[in-house]
Order: structure tokens, then C-alpha cells, then sequence
């Protein structure tokens, strides 16, 4: 099905056609292209084309229009590096390492990846999947539209493989690609 979404006040992360293409580094990411009063085909969840509404095509074809009425449309996040299945959080940890703790310090006192794995070896499965959903949740409000997640607290097969399955369930549930 190809949509169309029209009069968009802002279309957020693209540049008018015809617009030189060029490496954006340094203070000139501070600059965010987009483009007013705009138009977005889509096709499947795909973007087909899209442009200013003064330019837009006579004849283009399309299933359903939606009039977005002056709101923006912004790029989702795409979170490349997760490890977002676990059994306890560790912001004090961090706490500590700015405090000047080092990480063999914390793990002395009782904190690190082994205290990580230990929690992790005391969830249920479908605990640690109910609060890794909560995650993921949060995380898509946020604006996350696509996340990868790792393993790596297990420490040992069993408990990787409970991660896995519990990032296998997540994947199936998930409105967003992981």
C-alpha cells in the first residue's frame, strides 16, 4: 500500500532534491537539513519519495493520503549497541567511577559484570522478558525505531541462551525491527 502524507510543516533529516550531497562532520552537524512545507511517499513502511509541496508530482499514485496538518515528521533512532536483557541495573556504579573508583574496586566491593551475571542467574526467564519489555518499551517512546541487543552477561551457555531466548521473544513482540 503506498500512502502519502501531505502538508508536513517540517520533514526532518533530508534535503531538497537536487541538493549536492556531502560528508557532514564536525561543527556542521550542528545543522539539521529539512524541508518545509513538505510531502513523504511511502510504500510498505518504505520510503518512495518525498519533496517540497510546491513540487509535488501531478498524477503521483497513491492508496491513502494522510494530511499531517503543519506537524513535523522526524527520523526514528536506530540504537546499534544494546544490552538491554538484564536483572539489575548498576547506575551506582557509574556513581563510583566518577567518585574515582576503579572498576576492580567495584567489583571488590561487589558490583561488576560478575554481580551482573550472578542477578542474571536468579531471574526466571519470563521475569527477566517482562522487564526487558518494559525497556523496550520506554525505549520506543523515546524514539528508538530500530535497536539491536546483545548478549554477554551470562558468563556461561546457560544463561546466554536464556538472554537469547529472551531476545527472541522480544524480537517476535517487537513493532520494531531488531
Amino acid at each position: 500500500m503506498r500512502t502519502l502524507y501531505s502538508n508536513i510543516k517540517q520533514l526532518v533529516g533530508t534535503e531538497a532534491v537536487g541538493t549536492e550531497k556531502k560528508v557532514v562532520k564536525g561543527i556542521a552537524m550542528r545543522e539539521l537539513n529539512s524541508i518545509h512545507e513538505a510531502w513523504l511517499l511511502t510504500e510498505k513502511g518504505t520510503i518512495v519519495d518525498f519533496g517540497s509541496m510546491n513540487d509535488i508530482p501531478e498524477g503521483i499514485q497513491y492508496d491513502y493520503e494522510e494530511n499531517l496538518s503543519g506537524r513535523m515528521i522526524l527520523p526514528c533512532w536506530v540504537d546499534s549497541h544494546t544490552h538491554l536483557v538484564f536483572a539489575h541495573w548498576r547506575e551506582q556504579e557509574f556513581t563510583e567511577r566518577i567518585q574515582g573508583l576503579s572498576y576492580e574496586q567495584i567489583a571488590q566491593r561487589g558490583g561488576g559484570i560478575l554481580n551482573s551475571a550472578k542477578r542474571l542467574a536468579e531471574v526466571h526467564e519470563d521475569a527477566l522478558f517482562d522487564m526487558a519489555w518494559q525497556r523496550l518499551e520506554e525505549v520506543i517512546q523515546q524514539g528508538t525505531g530500530a535497536i539491536e541487543i546483545k548478549s554477554g552477561y551470562g558468563l556461561n551457555t546457560e544463561q546466554e541462551l536464556k538472554m537469547l531466548r529472551v531476545i527472541r521473544r522480544l524480537k517476535e513482540k517487537s513493532p520494531i525491527p531488531i
